[in-house]
């Protein structure tokens, strides 16, 4: 879920920063665990709930920090905005898909590719440059990606990773048009995610005749995975990312991926593969690489 917000000129401090980001992961972590909860629902009918929740919590935020004035803050994000929503529609979409297609662990591992995806994309479409350390981390990851793909097509779950990169490219092509349009707030166009993963959901959800009538406890855990867990980290970071740069936030970004497998392994006693565990491993090495060596120089805009 992590993506890079530029924000500058905070009052918060250094150290409450990393608690805030930290702690978004932590928000984020428990999605999964919440999803596996959901027995009955469809995919959309779930994103449909949770946009419920997410988009009134999202509009008192943007309400706040656009002084009063959220329209003025949706306008100005112009088209790039409206592609960015898009994006993240098509984020929040295949991240609950991908949930219930494959493990908690491959799926968290996969979605970890954003930060390159964003990094090739910005090279290509906007003709930022990429460090040599970065490229290295991508080959490194592609590696690890490569190894937990090729088990997914012996054991059947080539699905449920194909649709998380798909998630993960969402997420890529948000951040890409954030950067497009030099967005220094991130609210607007999450908003606009928000709002289009509602309509879009609704439309399928009433279409297809799947219909909104769901157990209520089903109900209940999806509002609540938009209102606490998705806003609210969401919120956490926005603040966070104000004074924390980039390469440090896709360190910090670490806890969302450890964590989900964790928290469905206990609760429910899910296991990860030998061969997702391995993959998975590499592919944190490679995001690490990348992030320690970016502490060492001021981080480009978007922290690559």
């Amino acid at each position: 879920m992590t993506i890079q917000a530029t924000y500058r000129g905070s009052n918060l401090s250094y150290p409450l920063g990393v608690v805030l980001c930290a702690l978004a992961g932590v928000c984020w972590s428990l999605i999964p665990l919440g999803i596996r909860h959901i027995e009955t629902a469809s995919v959309w009918q779930i994103l449909f709930f949770r946009s419920a929740g997410l988009l009134p919590m999202l509009f008192c935020l943007m309400y706040w920090r656009s002084g009063g004035r959220p329209l003025n803050a949706l306008f100005k994000a112009g088209a790039p905005g409206v592609l960015g929503g898009a994006a993240l529609t098509m984020a929040y979409t295949g991240g609950i898909a991908a949930v219930q297609l494959t493990s908690v662990a491959n799926a968290s591992f996969l979605f970890a590719t954003a930060p390159f995806m964003v990094a090739l994309l910005s090279f290509l479409v906007l003709g930022e440059r990429v460090r040599a350390a970065t490229w290295v981390a991508m080959v490194l990851g592609l590696a690890g990606i490569s190894f937990m793909v090729a088990d997914s097509f012996t054991t059947g779950n080539w699905q449920g990773d194909a649709v998380a990169l798909t998630a993960a490219l969402g997420f890529a092509l948000f951040t890409l048009a954030l950067r497009w349009g030099k967005a220094a707030d991130m609210m607007p166009v999450s908003f606009m995610g928000g709002l289009f993963a509602l309509v879009l959901s609704g439309l399928v959800v009433s279409g297809t005749g799947q219909g909104f009538d769901l157990p209520g406890h089903e109900i209940a855990i999806a509002v609540m995975l938009g209102v606490v867990l998705l806003a609210l980290g969401m919120t956490l970071y926005t603040f966070g990312s104000q004074v924390v740069p980039g390469a440090e936030l896709a360190l910090l970004s670490m806890t969302e991926v450890v964590l989900a497998p964790i928290w469905v392994w206990v609760v429910l006693g899910e296991t990860a593969a030998a061969a997702t565990l391995i993959g998975g491993g590499i592919l944190m090495l490679a995001i690490g690489f990348n992030a320690l060596t970016g502490l060492r120089r001021k981080p480009l805009p978007g922290g690559l």
